[in-house]
């Protein structure tokens, strides 16, 4: 057993002795506050939970091996209220998989269908087996491993960077460096990301939002459309709370499963970047009525599971099944769940998906009070890392700016996505609202009660279309999804320019990469946490789909030839994140500079302009005023606008034009009373001394 993690207060010189023999191993009472398998001094720890069961059997199996070697049955008096512990001496931990069967009363309309015959997979698993390799599924059932902890975080600590000082780039690990054009050795996987972080430093983000990487089973509705092949590629389909997705692994990792993650949260923070887990607590894999029962409904089906009076399954994911979250066991499985990841692969914050389930009743109704959300904010393990909420739910509840819990709360903000999206191609009447939106929300987040952080503001994500797509498509194009385009939201807030899709027509062209510099102004350029999609820095492009959750191709891969194709593009993004990370003014509110009366100032389109500007006025690091100002022209025609007077020795310049093919005015241009801003343009100007 060397090199194995040991339980705590368990070391070479305990004294553990075997007190009887079951199936031909030794074994005794185990330990029943560690749930999941634990490797102890030579032997193995085995706890799980289960209101409803009467029996349970612990399975072994040879490694990848369909059928059990051997079948323990745990002694009634090793069970202590509703939870078995048993320990098991003599086992090579490399040796073997594990898992369980159950048995129990099978009354379906009371939401009770054990099945002795069943092969369950722990709750608490740390490593699943049976897809080791990406769309290949080895094992028609899913069985665990034991982990080995020993790996070396060295004397590196989380990187600790505060929400305002944040840039987040959310990435796909397997669409990032899947394409041939990524150039690297392991493409597809955590360690081909690695590979990626001079280009991610480079760039100056300093937060990563990795989509799902809980354990999944992609090949869960393999089908072909098309004559392809479609994978559940996103990952939004969680089998296990506590296991790292092993086909994100370049090599097998047998019982040190989730090394080649550690070693990307490690390589991310000693490059000053945070490693931030998109988690799935909203569903499982397992789906509703029709789908399969290989965990947690054969361990409790009617406290895992939101259900209807009569067992049937509440279905607010639109996945067939909802987590009954507010449930005091669910509630620490949660928790148990997210302190591991923190404490055991030193993420450094959660991005809840569909998190307005979370605050449901076990009857599926709206809390006031959500006792696992507050629980989740008050947690002492859980204290330095971000919790960001994705604030609705597929059964309607959209709750953006209600996760006020203890203040500890973000959000995806959803208003800032579709109001400024309206806004910037054009709508009218919008110039309020985004002035609103650009200044922090703070009709939605109360700066008093919620503070300057709430806000995670996004203009593309993963679920929709790309930055270039947005101004490329006004209606979606999903068919090669298989669903005749009916699936993906219709509701884009986007605009074609004139053409769908692409085309050789210079100035429709000229238009959409003026439209995307202008997206990347106000996104870097407004108060609040600023979220950028993969690939939107070089105008990556999907084709129009906006529901690409099944597209393990070129569809959703990022072709890193547009890097090089769209470099021009790529320097502006680039320029646009160094200049919000050299001003703090525009990250948070200031002491305010020395001639203005505040650190925000609205400029109203007036005298028959349609162009809008937001004035930026605070204090630089070193004490000397900081003066900054966005103006907006979203109309198709050219406007003057009017800029504020500056005190004696100071002057306007001109640092940033999205008429510029560049979007960069190098050198800077003076402005004096008034500017003239080209048709849909934008302009970053900032007060320096003559």
């Amino acid at each position: 057993m060397e090199g194995q993690e040991l339980a705590p207060g368990i070391g070479e010189g305990s004294q553990m002795v075997p007190m009887e023999t079951i199936a031909g191993f030794h074994v005794r009472r185990g330990m029943y506050e560690l749930n999941g398998a634990t490797a102890l001094s030579g032997a193995v720890n085995f706890t799980v939970y289960s209101m409803g069961a009467t029996a349970v059997e612990l399975l072994l199996f040879h490694r990848e091996e369909e059928q059990p070697y051997a079948r323990l049955p745990f002694p009634k008096h090793y069970r202590i209220g509703h939870v078995w512990s048993m320990i098991v001496f003599d086992l090579d931990i490399e040796e073997f998989e594990y898992a369980y069967s159950l048995d129990g009363p099978y009354e379906p309309e009371k939401g009770l269908i054990f099945d002795r015959k069943r092969v369950l997979l722990d709750i608490y698993a740390r490593a699943i087996t049976g897809q080791s390799k990406w769309a290949e599924k080895n094992s028609g059932i899913y069985k665990a491993r034991v982990v080995r902890n020993t790996f070396d975080w060295g004397e590196d600590d989380n990187p600790k960077i505060p929400m305002s000082d944040l840039v987040i780039y959310e990435l796909h690990i397997r669409g990032y460096t899947r394409h041939p054009s990524s150039g690297v050795t392991a493409p597809g996987t955590f360690l081909g990301l690695v590979e990626k972080i001079p280009y991610l430093k480079d760039l100056g983000v300093n937060a990563v939002e990795l989509m799902p990487v809980f354990a999944f089973d992609e090949t869960a509705e393999k089908r072909v459309a098309n004559g392809v092949e479609l994978l559940n590629y996103w990952g939004y389909n969680p089998i296990g709370f506590f296991a790292p997705n092993t086909s994100y692994a370049a090599g097998k990792e047998y019982n040190r499963e989730g090394y080649e993650l550690k070693t990307l949260v490690r390589e991310l923070n000693r490059n000053g970047i945070e490693c931030i887990l998109d988690v799935v607590f909203n569903h499982t894999a397992e789906g509703g009525e029709k789908g399969p029962a290989f965990s947690f409904k054969g361990f409790d089906n009617q406290i895992y599971y939101l259900l209807t009076k009569d067992g049937h399954y509440y279905d607010f994911s639109g996945c067939g099944n909802s987590l009954n979250c507010n449930h005091p066991v669910v509630q620490n499985l949660i928790l148990d769940s997210l302190r591991y990841w923190t404490t055991a692969y030193h993420i450094d914050g959660f991005r809840f998906d569909l998190a307005s389930i979370l605050g449901r009743d076990e009857d599926g109704r709206p809390m006031r009070n959500p006792p696992l959300l507050e629980r989740l904010a008050c947690d002492p393990i859980l204290g330095d890392v971000k919790l960001i909420a994705e604030a609705w739910d597929a059964g309607g509840l959209y709750q953006v700016g209600g996760f006020t819990y203890r203040g500890r709360w973000a959000e995806w903000n959803g208003h800032y996505r579709d109001d400024l999206r309206d806004f910037l191609k054009g709508d009218f009447g919008m110039w309020r609202t985004a002035v609103a939106r650009i200044t922090g929300s703070r009709d939605i987040y109360d700066p008093v009660s919620r503070g300057n952080n709430a806000s995670v503001n996004f203009l593309t994500c993963h679920d929709g279309f790309t930055l270039n797509d947005l101004y490329s498509y006004t209606w979606k194009h999903n068919e090669a999804n298989g669903w005749f385009n009916e699936d993906g939201n219709d509701d884009n807030h986007s605009w074609n320019c004139g053409h769908e899709g692409a085309t050789e027509d210079r100035e429709i062209n000229r238009l959409r990469r003026r439209l995307c510099r202008n997206a990347a102004v106000v996104l870097l350029m407004s108060r609040g946490t600023p979220m950028i999609l993969s690939g939107d820095e070089f105008l990556n492009s999907q084709r129009g789909n906006n529901n690409a959750y099944c597209q393990d191709n070129e569809i959703s891969w990022l072709d890193w030839n547009d890097l090089e194709k769209n470099r021009d593009f790529y320097n502006f993004v680039r320029y646009m994140i160094h200049f919000r990370m050299k001003h703090a003014v525009l990250r948070k509110p200031s002491e305010p500079a020395s001639f203005m009366p505040q650190d925000l100032t609205v400029m109203e389109p007036t005298d028959g302009s349609r162009a809008m500007g937001v004035l930026y006025a605070g204090r630089g690091n070193d004490g000397s005023d900081d003066l900054l100002l966005l103006l907006i022209n979203v109309y198709w025609e050219e406007q003057f606008a009017r800029i504020p007077q500056l005190p004696e020795g100071f002057v306007w310049n001109i640092l940033v034009d999205t008429m510029e093919d560049s979007g960069i005015c190098i050198p800077a241009k003076p402005a004096v009373g008034a500017v003239m801003m080209g048709p849909r343009s934008a302009m970053v100007l900032q007060a320096q001394k003559r």
